[in-house]
Formats: structure tokens, sequence, C-alpha cells
């Protein structure tokens, strides 16, 4: 992804570090994509030792992926450290008394993993790849991941709050809502990062609201405030923000507003590279049974 688009890392980390506290009561959405996400594990054969949960918030898929492996040693990463801490409150004493194992919790960004090469045999992250450069989290996630380890993740793409995009154009010519990048080129950066036929799917999800600022208030609470490297640095004047409130109103049927948002779930197994960095090609041999 170009330079100039990619979000903001310290708006990311100051939204979801205020957020913490609120986020589980507004992630409505974020646990059912999670669920939905954790369903395309459900045909595959794996069980992984090592699991690693990029960018893992509040720390609901990480309980969830211990349940469903029980005797993996699971890492979560995430940017803000009261993230963390909410996550850690899971596993209190007495539960890791009575033998529940606690994640590892590290503090760091998605680009740049602080795991050893080809450590890992999962690589999961829940609705939070519209906050990195795709590019560098899935050559990442290819360093750490071993050969035919996989990397699942759920993401926004570009028709994401397409009505209030909309409505905000209509006040200014402001960037006021995050940049999603498209599927398809989910799929060519995953690819070029060295995985192997990468499985895309998408779907829409519309949510209803009774007002904007019902909307805005649940993305505040959320931590998911605009860090795009071209935002508008001022506050919104009354006279703008009014003007939004009314192109978004024309949108209201039966009483609610919609709100929709773009899924996109992907998948992909890592395979051993094929070129040196050098570009020296490399070859694989086996050896042949003796007659």
């Amino acid at each position: 992804m170009a330079e100039a688009l990619v979000p903001d890392k310290r708006a990311v980390r100051r939204a979801f570090g205020r957020s913490a506290r609120t986020y589980d009561a507004a992630a409505v959405l974020q646990r059912e994509v999670c669920s939905r996400l954790l369903e395309h594990l459900d045909p595959i054969r794996l069980q992984p030792e090592h699991i690693l949960d990029l960018g893992c918030g509040t720390g609901e898929a990480l309980s969830r992926l211990g349940e469903r492996f029980p005797a993996s040693h699971r890492v979560g990463i995430d940017l803000a450290p009261s993230m963390l801490q909410r996550t850690a409150a899971r596993t209190p004493g007495w539960k890791r008394w009575l033998g529940s194992r606690a994640p590892t919790l590290i503090c760091a960004d998605a680009e740049r993993v602080p795991l050893a090469t080809g450590s890992v045999d999962l690589a999961f992250s829940n609705l939070m790849l519209q906050w990195c450069d795709p590019d560098r989290v899935f050559s990442e996630a290819a360093r750490v991941l071993r050969n035919d380890g996989l990397i699942l993740f759920s993401t926004f793409g570009p028709d994401t709050l397409r009505e209030l995009r909309a409505a905000f154009r209509s006040a200014d010519n402001g960037e006021h809502v995050t940049r999603f990048i498209d599927m398809h080129d989910l799929g060519d950066a995953l690819v070029h990062a060295g995985f192997a036929d990468p499985v895309m799917e998408m779907e829409t999800i519309t949510m209803e609201y009774g007002s904007v600022r019902a909307l805005v208030d649940d993305l505040r609470s959320l931590g998911a405030v605009n860090a795009r490297p071209d935002r508008p640095r001022g506050l919104m004047g009354h006279r703008r923000w009014r003007q939004m409130e009314a192109a978004y109103e024309r949108l209201r049927r039966d009483g609610t507003l919609p709100a929709t948002w773009e899924i996109v779930y992907g998948h992909a197994w890592k395979v051993p590279p094929r070129k040196l960095a050098d570009g020296r090609q490399v070859i694989g041999f086996t050896s042949r049974p003796r007659p």
C-alpha cells in the first residue's frame, strides 16, 4: 500500500487505548464476524500447536481459539496496552490455578511481529487489517508461519460505511471515513507475500441506528476513528455537521438509518519459497526409495 494511504498508527493506538473500557459493550458486529470467521475453520483439518492473534483487542477471539484448540499455545499482539490489560483480565489467577492456559500477550505492531521465523501454525486476525498496511502484515505473517501454516482473517471492504462517507461528502470535501481495501487486492497481496491459492469471500451486513449520532458514538466506543493521514485536522463546524446529518436522514426507512459493513474473509496456506531474496530459484529434492 502507498505510504500516504497507511493509517496513522499513533492515532490508531490512541483511539483504541481510549476505547478499551467501552469496546466490548459496542462490539456487537465484531463478535458476530468473529463467530463467522471461526466457522471457516470447521472444514479445515488443522490442530495448531502455536496460534498468533494479530490485533487481539480485548481477547474475544483468543478465548474462543483456546476453547477450540485447548492444547495450543496462544499469543496475542495488539498496538494498545489497555486492550491487552482487558485481555489479561479474561484469565484471572483462580482460572490459572485451575489449569486454564493464559495466552502470552505482547504490545506490538502487526507489521513488525516480535516472534521467531517459522514459529506459528495459525495466524488469525479479526477485523484488524484495515488499521495496517496489509502488504506488511501478510509479509510478517508469512515469515512467522511454518511451511503449510494457515492465515485466516477478516477485514472491511470498500463499501463499508458508504452511507456515512456519502453524507460527509455532501457537507465538504474532506476525507472523514477510513479507506478500506478491495478483496481482490488483498488476494493479490497474499500471493505476493508467499501464500498459495488464497480463498476470498465477501458478505454485506447492514446495521440500523436511530440517529447519526448513535452511529458515530458506536464508532468512537469501538475506537474506530478516522485515522487516514489526509484526514481533516480541525473540528467540523456545526453548519456542516447539520448538512451531513440532513443528507444521512434522507436514507431513513421505517424509523431507522442503515449502516453498511462489507465484510471480507480470507485464508491461505504458507508455502515454501520458490526463490531466494537474491532471485535464485529454489528447487526441492526428495530421496527415491531403493529397489
